[in-house]
């Protein structure tokens, strides 16, 4: 075991028994290589990454590049999702060099900690048009060794290239949003759009959860929105016996994916299928989030209230065996019949399949599920009623499911990322509020229990991630941020001022730590952080909200909610910082999209005052109706919120619009057309 056994990420602990010498991310490391007079190996990657899994049994598993790599280097392995701090800074300096980026990242540093080469994954021997890896770290360790001069100072050149990325562009957060900004942002995703396939661009196909946020808001890119998640719902990308999402499609239509599933992925999707719902009141998109979030309770949700991160796309060392069929295994678990007849009717299951793992094509083709032709198309073909064929395909699913989970399942990476728990606790805060779901609330109660009782430091700011019964790294702007709209999303449901409050002192973390009034923005990184090459600012989405854009809608909400201009403002500085970024690549903001889109809203307030019970009527009828930027205000006195100061309760609606009011009302009807009025 080496040194990482001592750590506590799981995919850290994956390397522990590597023949490689590894090093946690650390000073000791870096002195260390300052003492051997060697260059840092940086492997940077994450404990779900499939190809990270490739690169480690193909060269840190073997004995022979182990040791190149011991005899030459220092080596330091980073848990991405542990660390997002020091992956950001070395994945700019990867694009840099390479034009692109991605997991397993491999960096070359000097013992100074500054990049001078850098890749991402690279093969045993010399193929893919790449290097093997013994041939690139004999020819690193030549060229360190006999051109140390030309390399220092490439590194230098290099490191000043990343700081100058990430340093204030004079006035870029001056100005306004021009009138037509919010509609020239969707007609470039328009011309970006797969318009028979859904999504945006070609294969591989992601989500894109926060680009469908922000279509969602707006009239004329909803159709878009709808289109992908109604494909995506029914392709392989969605589990279909088991619910939720796997990480992405290696093709354009959806149908094989990479098969880990994240809980950021399925916890932002299941509030993009709410909005949806919302919209249509199609109850495909309500039945996808029911199933979603009943996935994330079942295998990610710890019994204390946090949930787990990921679960791995391979099981065995076979990328997607767990969620993959063959003809004969359905029939083994429904017998010969109409039932498994159907079944494989309904999922598209043949004897050819449609996937096979490439490195391991011992496990034979495949059939991932999907749903080649919607189910009301398939009940006509068959003769019967669409209620007679769901009945029958749902007992199907519930046994090929209890099946399936007594198979070897995948690995299960069981860190609490503060982050990616305030995506779920929003996402099962929407359920308990849209669908009227008390267990859906519940869990999203015990989640914020459980985050202020574990991670939450004497001083108010968060911890970053959680395992073994520790709180470990400090909170980034991203744990303030989405956990702050996490609770956002929780008062609105509950009515829990103390929640609504919560989310103001975190906003005042992030305004007071993480602000940086000469660039316009916030930094990722406090300024008690670990020092490194830079501090670094995120407004790109990648998978996750990005963390500028969860701090300009949480101050967005605290502006609303507590008449706080000065949270506005700021969130108006990153707005108008980024706003050139988001009209070039405009699917890659959707959160910085979604807070030019609360900017230039009207100022909508809801308020319903009364008991838990004499809202309720109130709550169910607000429930229907999209009102993705208004300050939704339920409490049961007058009191605590300009919204609600004064106003008399005993189960009664407010609903008023910039500085002009409707007359209250305690009547569902009424308050339904006053709410129509404010969609139409």
């Amino acid at each position: 075991m080496n040194r990482l056994a001592r750590e506590s990420s799981p995919y850290l602990l994956q390397h522990a028994d590597n023949p490689v010498d590894w090093w946690p991310w650390g000073p000791e490391a870096f002195a260390e290589a300052r003492r051997r007079d060697v260059p840092v190996l940086l492997s940077i990657g994450y404990s779900t990454c499939h190809w990270c899994h490739v690169m480690a049994h193909e060269s840190f598993e073997d004995d022979r590049t182990a040791a190149l790599m011991n005899e030459h280097f220092v080596n330091i392995k980073v848990d991405r999702e542990e660390r997002p701090d020091v992956d950001a800074v070395y994945m700019t300096a990867t694009q840099l060099m390479t034009g692109q980026g991605g997991w397993p990242m491999t960096v070359f540093l000097t013992p100074e900690g500054e990049p001078f080469y850098a890749g991402t994954y690279f093969p045993p021997v010399d193929r893919y048009g790449m290097p093997g890896f013994p041939r690139l770290l004999a020819s690193v360790a030549h060229t360190w060794q006999e051109g140390r001069e030309k390399i220092v100072g490439n590194a230098q050149a290099l490191t000043e290239h990343v700081r100058e990325a990430s340093r204030p562009r004079p006035g870029q957060g001056e100005g306004e949003l021009p009138a037509d900004f919010l509609r020239r942002g969707v007609e470039n995703l328009r011309r970006v759009f797969d318009a028979d396939r859904g999504g945006f661009g070609r294969a591989p196909k992601f989500p894109a959860p926060t680009t469908l946020d922000f279509l969602l808001t707006q009239l004329g890119g909803r159709d878009m929105a709808l289109h992908t998640l109604r494909l995506m719902g029914r392709g392989g990308i969605y589990d279909q016996l088991g619910g939720g999402f796997h990480r992405y499609s290696v093709d354009d239509r959806w149908l094989v994916p990479h098969f880990e599933k994240m809980l950021y992925d399925n916890a932002q999707l299941t509030r993009t299928l709410l909005r949806a719902y919302q919209s249509t009141g199609d109850e495909e998109f309500a039945r996808l989030a029911r199933e979603t979030l009943a996935y994330l309770e079942r295998e990610l949700l710890l019994p204390e209230g946090g949930f787990y991160s990921a679960q791995d796309a391979d099981t065995q060392g076979v990328e997607g065996l767990t969620f993959t069929w063959t003809p004969a295994e359905i029939r083994a678990v429904l017998g010969e019949g109409p039932d498994a007849d159907l079944v494989l009717r309904v999922y598209g299951v043949t004897e050819e399949g449609n996937f096979e793992d490439p490195h391991r094509p011992d496990a034979g083709r495949r059939s991932v599920l999907h749903v080649p032709t919607p189910p009301a198309a398939l009940a006509r073909d068959l003769g019967e009623s669409e209620e007679s064929l769901t009945a029958r395909l749902n007992a199907a699913r519930a046994r090929l499911l209890a099946a399936r989970q007594a198979r070897p399942q995948p690995g299960t990476d069981r860190k609490v990322l503060t982050s990616w728990n305030g995506l779920a606790l929003a996402a099962f805060a929407d359920a308990g509020r849209i669908l009227g779901e008390g267990h859906s609330l519940e869990i999203a109660r015990r989640n914020a229990d459980f985050v202020r009782e574990r991670l939450r430091l004497e001083d108010g700011t968060l911890s970053h991630t959680f395992k073994d019964g520790a709180a470990r790294v400090e909170g980034l702007l991203e744990d303030h941020a989405l956990y702050g709209l996490g609770l956002i999303a929780l008062y609105q449901a509950g009515g829990d001022l103390a929640h609504l409050n919560w989310a103001r002192e975190l906003w005042e973390i992030v305004r007071r730590d993480f602000w940086d009034e000469e660039a316009g923005l916030f930094r990722s990184t406090g300024g008690r952080a670990e020092t490194l090459l830079t501090r670094q600012a995120q407004g790109f989405d990648s998978a996750v909200l990005s963390d500028n854009a969860a701090a300009a809608l949480l101050g967005l909400w605290v502006g609303r909610y507590f008449g706080d201009e000065e949270a506005e403002r700021l969130s108006r500085m990153t707005v108008l910082t980024y706003r050139s970024d988001m009209l070039a690549a405009v699917s890659g903001f959707g959160g910085l999209w979604q807070a030019a889109a609360f900017l230039e809203a009207p100022h909508v307030e809801v308020a319903l005052i009364g008991t838990a019970g004499e809202r309720a009527p109130l709550e169910r009828v607000v429930a229907r109706y999209p009102l993705p930027f208004a300050a939704l205000a339920p409490a049961e006195r007058g009191e605590g919120l300009p919204v609600l100061e004064g106003r008399p309760g005993g189960g009664t609606a407010y609903v008023c619009v910039g500085h002009t009011c409707d007359l209250p009302t305690r009547e569902p009807g009424v308050l339904e057309g006053q709410l129509r009025r404010l969609e139409g």
